[in-house]
């Protein structure tokens, strides 16, 4: 399992997408994992591609409408991530279908997909729980 509760950044909405995140990715790990031939795998990808160009960019603009309402001082910096993040899965998806589906252009994606999410929620998405807790003990809330 993917998802751990040190994740959460303390918004329920911020969480419950984050953890819709993490079950997509894994599903999609699932899948590119599975024994499945490619032929059988390429609707989920295509699903999961079409899903993550959508409910990305959904996400990130909530997330940062977040920071936003608790100002947060890396706001900036954070919607760059998001938004090298968005061009990148769309980069990739455009290759992807002008590659006539090439099967090891998406199991390069499906590895950097979970490396990014994991290590953008753990670290960079902890920094704003830290600064909401922070403001919140300063009676900033």
């Amino acid at each position: 399992m993917l998802w751990k509760e040190k994740y959460e950044l303390g918004d329920h909405l911020i969480d419950t997408q984050h953890k819709e995140l993490f079950q997509r990715v894994e599903a999609f790990m699932g899948t590119l994992r599975g024994s499945d031939s490619w032929e059988n795998k390429v609707q989920q990808v295509n699903e999961t591609l079409e899903f993550m160009k959508a409910y990305v960019v959904e996400h990130f603009r909530d997330e940062e409408a977040y920071q936003k309402s608790i100002d947060y001082p890396d706001y900036e910096a954070h919607k760059k991530i998001h938004t090298d993040m968005v061009n990148y899965v769309i980069q990739v998806s455009d290759e992807y279908e002008r590659s006539g589906f090439n099967e090891q252009m998406i199991q390069q994606f499906g590895g950097k997909l979970l490396v990014w999410l994991i290590n953008h929620v753990a670290s960079e998405d902890q920094r704003i729980a830290n600064y909401a807790i922070e403001r919140k003990a300063k009676g900033n809330d």
